[in-house]
């Protein structure tokens, strides 16, 4: 089971400069091929079809933590990207044409299907497919393919924050590209404790630092690239013999934290009213308020 916290990972700032062209990039990492909804995915399917966990515990223990801050990843690329688009038109009687703006964008998706939100897409507006998740039930070779997923997701983060200087997408790109070294790392350390091989001298890969980034050498600094999460109080907390010993690029020593990071409120977003959404004027609220409370029995 999963338990969900009203809150994201970070905090996205609020800037007044949309720009639909940068949210189309972003979307490479929520629905591209080695985007979060992938790595998700691999690792939700992986967890859940494990073989022989009881006696592999640190192994699914690891796959599994990583699953559930994969969510918040996922979770995290939509609301940067809702915050890169914000603005992007302004409300206008239909005949004002009040979407014209947007005709020129390259991923028309955002405006003509999601009301300028995030979309299961990649950045050329096709859909998310659960052909990107291999699951082969061999440890080894499904611990290989996740230290691939995660380098490959790297590159495409490394190419992103290249492509845009949004504040929103920088801030979003640099917190996954430590949080992703993490799982790079971790990955890399479990397949030294299932061969013997030292994977860890591989990273980085691409061989560039985080530190390189000033939206990921921050977090670095704050020793966010040392920490792996259980996401629960009690359980997968086998981990630790895994994620283990000192960081492979700077010597830092590596923690286990059992439980949540902690998180900031979610963004909230105001109508869009030339999208129609949410599509509920003042009076429709001021209808729907009196039905709540006259199903929970409140009086004034």
């Amino acid at each position: 089971m999963f338990t969900r916290l009203d809150q994201i990972m970070i905090e996205i700032p609020d800037v007044k400069k949309p720009d639909p062209n940068a949210a189309a990039a972003v979307q490479e990492l929520l629905g591209g091929k080695f985007g979060e909804m992938s790595t998700l995915n691999n690792y939700l399917f992986q967890s859940f079809n494990f073989r022989n966990k009881s006696k592999l515990k640190p192994f699914y223990d690891l796959v599994t933590s990583i699953t559930a801050e994969e969510l918040g990843h996922v979770e995290l690329v939509a609301h940067g990207i809702n915050k890169i688009l914000a603005g992007s038109s302004l409300p206008g009687e239909p005949d004002s044409t009040p979407l014209d703006p947007l005709k020129d964008v390259r991923l028309s998706y955002h405006h003509l299907a999601g009301a300028q939100g995030a979309m299961p897409r990649d950045s050329m507006g096709r859909p998310w497919t659960g052909d990107n998740v291999f699951n082969s039930g061999n440890l080894v070779e499904d611990l290989l393919h996740n230290f691939f997923l995660e380098c490959g997701a790297r590159t495409h983060k490394m190419k992103v924050y290249e492509t845009t200087d949004h504040p929103a997408a920088r801030e979003v790109v640099g917190f996954l590209l430590v949080r992703g070294g993490v799982h790079v790392v971790a990955y890399a350390k479990a397949l030294e404790i299932a061969t013997g091989v030292n994977v860890t001298k591989l990273v980085p890969v691409p061989s560039l630092s985080n530190k390189s980034f000033n939206e990921a050498r921050k977090y670095e600094e704050k020793g966010v690239h040392t920490r792996l999460y259980t996401h629960s109080t009690e359980d997968f907390k086998a981990i630790d013999q895994i994620w283990k010993g000192t960081h492979p690029e700077d010597g830092l020593p590596l923690e286990v934290i059992h439980g949540f990071p902690q998180g900031v409120p979610v963004p909230e977003y105001p109508p869009l009213d030339e999208e129609f959404a949410p599509g509920i004027s003042q009076e429709d609220f001021k209808e729907i308020a009196k039905r709540l409370k006259m199903a929970g029995n409140i009086t004034d």
